[in-house]
């Protein structure tokens, strides 16, 4: 009888110590959440935002070169089928 109360004492034990750490991990992860959500705030602070005249810049750079690649490998496909029709 005295082991069975041993074992039953250890498992309430368990019980709560487990009963306490969940606690404790709600407390932790709304900690950690608001030391992320100021971590991101401060990040947020350094970024560089690029300018209008430069982001025009890049877009009309990228729509160039996308329509040059586009050209050429046309032109390139348009090569090839006239040299496989020679053959």
């Amino acid at each position: 009888m005295a082991k069975e109360e041993k074992v039953e004492k250890l498992k309430k034990e368990k019980k709560v110590k487990k009963e306490t750490k969940k606690k404790k991990e709600r407390k932790n992860l709304w900690a950690s959440f608001r030391v992320f959500c100021a971590g991101v705030k401060s990040e947020f602070t350094k970024v560089h935002w690029t300018s209008k005249k430069d982001l025009v810049r890049y877009s009309v750079a990228t729509i160039f070169f996308m329509l040059f690649s586009a050209v050429f490998f046309y032109v390139i496909d348009v090569l090839f089928a006239l040299v496989q029709s020679f053959i």
